[in-house]
């Protein structure tokens, strides 16, 4: 599916930096020392075309030298720019008269060096996208593509081909890494110093290097995230092929920011960026050791079905302290079965460890390690193994080596290697690395990699787990947002930032999250009223629109159980804040029913953060919240898998599962709810902080006891908002459609709860629709494999939009009957759309009713130009695509023809 969408439109966007047939070097120069001149020599070793650019020169190392780029015959592909900053944006508008189309700005002087540099970047930036210029940099190294020869950089050296492509926003770490590599034969791809990222972003990296064959895993030194959705969105996409692997500068332990809120202040930017990756599937390391040592391995062997490890050594100590380090870092000791240990009984010597680790003994030769490793390998209870290998007199380093490659070449488990040592092990690790089976120096650097594998493929396993529909929440109906929606504005227009507990309360039941009843009462015969109506006991706390009940004004007053109490709670609250300031901010009392004490406290939040907009916590809550710092972070939109993985992340977890005879409580509530809550984030961008503190879980389930939520100030304008750095459901996309026989489908994006209709549809296909769609037989178990529909339902909205058509009727939703998708180019305003109609729903004006609201759907997303090809074979597809002013291109030879529509202009129904 990723080559399609980048094929659609011809070469991917980016293609020019990374595949060009031509470069310009603008500001080439002989100079001693300088970028040009360090540019202009590696230039010298590239294949293609090489022209240098330099108006007071004649030549540079023996290449004439052209004063304009607009002298040369024909444009180049890419041009490098190695000028001073203040005459960068000058050079780009030269660059787009000139027909170049990419440019990578080594030049420095921008937004490091402060206003006036911003100043500077905002110029070229301006530059280029008028003149349809994309910019790598500035202030950046360069790139290299190895495997063509291209060094593009001003570094002492080239890379060594491979096939990872490292993208880093610290040259000056590029340069470091360069020499590592060589020391430790890592090879590359690609690359690449992204500088500023003032216009390509992570995103557009991360897309190009996703789809690029020779690029097998995708190696970020980050520094910054930039635009945190494109960066997201790409990342989810290719993280499920090639492994996304980063290391991000910057840690802290407490928030950069305050906020008033417990939510706020518990949610560190570091912390979000952990939840971030998470959420997209990204590996994240520690070190620079990790990063590349992850990185081969994901590449190389394949994943971990669980966490259990078999360790297979010649001496103890390194098997003891690879355990300590796998446990630590999160994975098992695989337990052995019987079966197992009685075969190693007949091949070991007797005074072998007798459990895993499996100590070989010292004079293990390379038979008794082929053995050994073969017999835990073929244990159920194993889900891979690490061979340590320390030097002793009698020990064959390459045979060894050999024995292990032999069991590795027909296991589907990884295998790792620790060949502990210097030069006389290294024939063995030659060996080893050149066969695919990673190899470490230390046995527990090698365990932590294992572990790490492990918790990446869960992350990746739970992050497209098929989820279920929480009861009750469609997603295509807005009626609790609607609702949600008018007390927003309510107080907007009243000018507050700040929602009263019965609002606040009143907003989280328009989402279905039970609260305690809450009542206002604004004199004290209504607070009697009102407190005989819910039944005593109650609470009674201080209501105003410009001081909380989070206040110490007033206090709480509890157990009010007779209208003597009501009333002397009353007095009190409006004696201290007339006390404290002044009695205009003394409107009434809230009364609420009282819950019995007992259950499980828990918090539930949302604060912005400044790069991914609103992030959840969940946790234990209370008034001990800040002591215990039990929380976890997630992104919104959640499913209710997702959800279930957020309460996993916190050790409050344990007291939900029941303990030492208390009840479990009823976790799939706790998961609707918290998806219910995380629609509640998404939907009003609004809302800046929600504190539910507490949300108690108790024996009659949950109910939010303490609500708190803000609001973005009145003047700031809805687009100017925090959006959600994960596209949530586009609700507006539904339709609901009347065919010509009176029959009623909804056509709506599809959901990541719709794999299993999804699949049922697909059972319905005959074998000649399948042929049409397709091209080619496929057999159903391919067609509703996990990994294909997870695509299809649980893609980014971002980027490829999948619209479904289900009967509905006087009882909901029925089965879905047709399936339409828009696949979007690349870095492109155009997508290639697909259409299939179940046959029983085939000649009723389905697919063209269907096929109608596709080219809205991509109208309205910015898409320019559908196309897809049909085959020649299939008139009626051919006919419905003309009728809705599809321009048809035969394709000579192919029994294909290509239909091409321009949703919103010419051409468009």
């Amino acid at each position: 599916a990723r080559g399609l969408a980048a094929t659609a439109a011809g070469p991917h966007p980016l293609h020019r930096f990374f595949a060009p047939r031509s470069v310009a070097l603008i500001g080439a120069t002989e100079r001693p020392g300088s970028v040009g001149q360090a540019v202009a020599a590696n230039l010298l070793a590239f294949p293609g075309e090489v022209h240098f650019v330099n108006p007071v020169r004649e030549s540079v190392l023996g290449r004439p030298v052209v004063p304009r780029l607009d002298l040369l015959p024909t444009p180049p592909d890419l041009a490098v720019i190695a000028t001073p900053a203040a005459g960068v944006a000058d050079v780009i508008r030269d660059c787009a008269a000139a027909g170049v189309r990419a440019a990578v700005v080594l030049s420095a002087g921008f937004r490091e060096v402060g206003e006036e540099g911003r100043a500077r970047e905002a110029a070229v930036l301006a530059a280029a996208r008028e003149g349809g210029v994309r910019l790598i940099g500035p202030n950046c190294l360069g790139l290299m593509i190895p495997s063509t020869g291209l060094n593009a950089t001003f570094s002492a050296g080239p890379a060594r081909p491979g096939h990872l492509a490292f993208l880093s926003q610290s040259g000056a770490l590029c340069t470091a890494i360069l020499d590592w590599s060589h020391r430790e034969n890592v090879g590359f791809s690609a690359f690449v110093s992204v500088g500023a990222l003032a216009d390509v972003g992570w995103g557009d990296l991360i897309d190009y290097f996703g789809d690029d064959p020779a690029t097998r895993a995708i190696v970020l030194y980050m520094e910054s995230v930039g635009d945190a959705r494109t960066f997201l969105s790409a990342a989810r996409e290719v993280a499920l092929s090639k492994p996304v692997v980063v290391i991000k500068v910057g840690r802290t332990d407490e928030a950069a920011r305050a906020a008033a809120s417990h939510t706020g202040a518990l949610t560190g930017s570091d912390a979000v960026l952990d939840a971030a990756f998470r959420r997209a599937g990204i590996l994240r390391v520690d070190s620079l050791g990790e990063l590349f040592d992850l990185s081969e391995i994901l590449a190389k062997q394949p994943p971990p079905d669980g966490p259990r490890l078999a360790i297979v050594t010649n001496a103890g100590g390194p098997g003891a302290l690879a355990t300590d380090q796998l446990v630590r870092s999160g994975g098992r000791l695989a337990p052995l079965g019987d079966d197992t240990l009685a075969a190693l009984d007949a091949d070991l010597p007797a005074a072998w460890s007798h459990g895993n680790p499996v100590d070989l003994l010292g004079d293990a030769d390379a038979a008794r390690y082929g053995r050994g490793l073969d017999r835990v390998m073929r244990d159920p209870g194993v889900d891979g193994a690490l061979v340590i290998l320390t030097p002793q007199a009698m020990t064959d380093v390459a045979g060894t080596a050999q024995a292990v490659i032999r069991v590795a070449s027909h296991s589907t488990k990884p295998i790792l290697a620790s060949w502990m040592g210097g030069h006389g092990v290294a024939p063995g690790r030659d060996l080893l690395n050149a066969a695919g089976v990673p190899t470490f120096s230390q046995p527990d650097v090698a365990a932590r990699a294992f572990a790490l594998m492990w918790r990446h493929r869960q992350a990746l396993t739970d992050l497209h787990e098929t989820p279920d529909l929480v009861p009750g929440l469609d997603p295509a109906d807005s009626a609790g947002g609607a609702a949600a929606a008018v007390l927003l504005d309510q107080a907007r227009r009243a000018g507050r930032t700040l929602l009263t507990e019965p609002e606040s309360k009143e907003l989280l039941a328009a989402y279905g999250i039970p609260t305690v009843p809450t009542r206002v009462a604004f004199t004290p015969d209504e607070a009697v009223h009102l407190a005989a109506e819910l039944g005593f006991p109650v609470v009674v706390k201080l209501f105003s629109e410009t001081l909380t009940h989070k206040t110490d004004v007033g206090g709480v007053v509890l157990d009010v159980d007779t209208p003597d109490a009501v009333r002397a709670a009353w007095d009190r609250i409006q004696s201290a804040v007339t006390a404290a300031a002044g009695h205009r901010h003394f409107l009434g009392v809230t009364v609420q029913s009282m819950i019995p004490a007992g259950g499980v406290e828990l918090i539930l939040g949302s604060s912005t953060d400044p790069q991914f907009g609103p992030v959840l916590l969940f946790g234990a809550g209370g008034v001990m919240v800040e002591v215990f710092r039990d929380q976890a972070l997630a992104l919104p939109p959640l499913t209710d898998v997702l959800a279930r993985r957020l309460v996993e992340q916190t050790r409050i977890v344990r007291a939900l599962r029941g303990f030492r005879g208390r009840p479990a409580a009823d976790l799939p509530a706790l998961d609707a709810i918290l998806v219910r809550f995380s629609r509640l984030v998404v939907e009003h961008p609004r809302i800046a902080e929600i504190d539910i503190n507490p949300l108690r879980a108790g024996p009659d389930g949950f109910v939010a006891l303490d609500v708190r939520v803000v609001l973005h100030p009145s003047d700031v304008a809805d687009a100017d908002l925090p959006r959600p750095a994960i596209r949530p459901y586009p609700v507006e996309h539904v339709r609901d459609v009347r065919l010509p026989d009176g029959s009623a489908v909804r056509v709506r994006p599809v959901r990541p709860e719709d794999e299993p209709r999804v699949a049922t549809f697909h059972a319905t296909l005959s074998e000649r629709t399948v042929l049409l769609r397709y091209f080619s037989p496929m057999p159903l178990s391919e067609r509703v494999a996990h990994q294909r529909l997870v695509r299809l339902c649980s893609a980014d909205y971002d980027r490829n939009l999948t619209l479904v058509a289900e009967v509905t009727g006087p009882d909901g939703a029925g089965p879905v009957v047709a399936v339409a998708r828009l696949l979007r180019g690349h870095g492109v305003p155009e997508a290639e759309f697909s259409l299939v109609v179940a046959d029983d729903w085939q000649h009723r004006g389905l697919g063209g009713a269907l096929l109608a609201r596709l080219l809205e759907v991509a109208a309205a997303e910015g898409i320019r130009r559908v196309h897809a090809p049909v085959r020649a074979d299939n008139p009626a597809m051919l006919d419905l695509c003309r009728r809705h002013g599809a321009t048809v291109h035969p394709v000579p030879g192919g029994g294909v023809a290509e239909v091409e529509f321009l949703p919103g202009g010419a051409g468009a129904t």
